[in-house]
């Protein structure tokens, strides 16, 4: 028994030192892929070529790029960056689609081309590094909630990261949501249900409920160590 309990230990340890398991990798990992995204972008914007996203999303960078009106692209963006972002911290797992790519890769540079900040875009070597920062912060505001509220940031080793099934499995994100919220306290789980319930009456998604409704109980019922 001993053995066996000193090997899980050891296990645990290698884990929480390796670079793909470590909490601080997190961050680094997010950032990497922002740079290139954000450098996709730029690339877009300066040879026509090169945007990590759908066609249609592009469209409406394009469309800002044509007519001077940046708004409709960089609300799309960043609202879908803002939803990914809670869901991120709360649930543990990142979609690339929504975060990066349409807000990292649409939202934010629309953002900046609409108050004439347009250096960060037409330089490449500086849009890596602006896309670079970006992600790094993204990734740290992920880690920071899921650890100073939830306290659960070691459970994961830092937020899983699901890439190309965001918007097809969103739906059923609900449930995992749910139980999680639960796991990290009784009050926040009740949150998740009261607002995945109000959604649901409302015709809403409950994804969106359960991530409101457990953040607002948070603030009321913090997490204690």
């Amino acid at each position: 028994m001993n053995e066996k309990s000193s090997s899980e230990k050891k296990l645990q340890l290698e884990k929480t030192k390796s670079f793909w398991y470590a909490d601080w990798s997190f961050p680094l990992i997010v950032g990497f892929m922002s740079a290139g995204v954000f450098a996709g972008t730029s690339m877009y914007f300066n040879y026509g070529t090169g945007a990590f996203n759908e066609v249609a999303f592009v469209a409406m960078l394009k469309a800002g790029m044509t007519g001077g009106s940046y708004g409709a692209c960089a609300a799309f963006g960043a609202s879908f960056l803002f939803a990914r972002v809670l869901e991120g911290s709360l649930d543990g797992i990142l979609d690339l689609g929504g975060s990066i790519l349409t807000g990292v890769g649409l939202g934010i540079p629309a953002i900046l081309l609409s108050m004439g900040i347009k250096k960060p875009i037409e330089n490449f070597p500086l849009a890596l590094l602006t896309g670079a920062i970006i992600g790094i912060l993204i990734g740290l505001v992920i880690y920071a909630i899921r650890h100073f509220t939830l306290k659960q940031a070691n459970s994961t080793f830092g937020a899983d990261i699901m890439m190309g099934a965001g918007n097809e499995t969103g739906r059923f994100l609900g449930p995992l949501i749910i139980i999680s919220a639960t796991q990290a306290s009784i009050p926040i789980g009740l949150g998740a249900i009261i607002g995945a319930v109000l959604f649901y009456a409302w015709k809403k998604p409950i994804t969106g409920g359960a991530i409101i409704g457990a953040m607002i109980t948070g603030l009321f019922f913090p997490v204690k160590v």
